[in-house]
């Protein structure tokens, strides 16, 4: 129970040093949230994964827990775009945005000190890492490079001289090769790849480059934190109308659905229990990762449904995840 609130307690206190910076920094002319993003995406977020990954006991990684965190990833997301597309008439953009807002969890800031500290082992969230960031995030980052291609064409068609130039024509092949093979190209990927590689072959970096790779990584988390505070300054969450039902909905999801799915699969699919089903549902309790806001964000999305489901499911996952440990511990 005590890695519990520390976990969180962590997560809160990162997160408001940099709302309090972007307050302070207020009107100055710079927009270092900007440039942090960037840092996260190419340097830092690459490096954790990898020396997550490098160290990991991939038997189990790959045997109980990252199948089950697919299952649930699957349907949580499929949940969500059935009510945007029935209901809620949305786009595929907005509906993919609020889709991942509902099934990715926050394992990698999150998880790791509350497998670390509750369940007792970091196999339940290295697997959900790389659930995620295997098969997940390269689907998601698909449906973005997807959108976002399509509305930039929808613009260029639309422009000036678009009755001119007459039909546009079909995407050729390698144009949807590239679409295809983009998302799988991205750094985290790439780097969870290789962390992948390095542990099924025993290969170990040398000490002068271990190093300057792990401390990296180990920037990631609070540079993540940093950034999420920051984007929180001067907004209202929920304060967008447009948007409120759907982040209320992408928010029941992820704390309701998912903690439920996740003793479901862990007990009667997994035939798990004691430990190890705790530890399925409560990495299905974490809430939203910042990594959302980051890839929205990325792709010029509308990242204002991920920032507020982040910032929903952050404070109430905690005593989503205090009742599960509750009833499971």
């Amino acid at each position: 129970m005590l890695g519990v609130i520390e976990g969180f307690a962590i997560v809160l206190i990162i997160a408001a040093v940099g709302y309090v910076f972007a307050a302070v920094r207020r009107g100055r002319g710079t927009d270092p949230q900007a440039a942090l993003t960037s840092v996260i995406y190419y340097v830092t977020n690459p490096a954790l994964m990898f020396i997550l990954l490098a160290e990991a006991p991939v038997e189990e990684v790959l045997r109980t827990f990252a199948p089950a965190a697919l299952l649930i990833a699957a349907v949580c997301g499929a949940v969500y775009a059935g009510v945007s597309l029935l209901f809620f008439r949305r786009s595929a953009a907005d509906t993919a945005v609020g889709a991942m807002s509902s099934s990715y969890a926050n394992a990698g800031n999150i998880g790791l000190p509350i497998a670390l500290y509750a369940v007792g082992s970091s196999t339940p969230v290295v697997s959900v890492l790389v659930a995620q960031l295997l098969v997940v995030a390269p689907l998601y980052l698909a449906v973005f490079s997807f959108t976002q291609r399509r509305a930039a064409s929808g613009r260029s068609a639309s422009g000036p001289g678009a009755l001119a130039a007459g039909p546009r024509p079909r995407a050729r092949p390698l144009a949807l090769l590239t679409a295809v093979v983009r998302p799988f190209a991205n750094p985290v990927t790439l780097a969870t790849l290789a962390g992948l590689a390095a542990a099924l072959s025993g290969f170990r970096l040398p000490g002068v480059l271990w190093e300057p790779v792990s401390l990296l990584g180990h920037a990631s988390v609070p540079l993540l934190l940093l950034t999420f505070g920051m984007s929180l300054h001067g907004q209202r969450p929920l304060g967008t109308a447009a948007v409120r039902t759907e982040v209320l909905v992408a928010a029941a999801v992820k704390l309701l659905v998912a903690p439920l799915l996740g003793y479901a699969v862990g007990r009667w699919v997994f035939g798990l229990d004691g430990v190890d089903l705790f530890g399925v549902v409560v990495m299905s309790a974490l809430p939203t990762a910042q990594n959302v806001y980051l890839f929205s964000h990325q792709f010029g999305m509308k990242s204002v449904i991920a920032r507020d489901v982040i910032f929903l499911t952050s404070f109430l996952s905690f005593p989503v995840i205090l009742f599960a440990a509750l009833l499971l511990a």
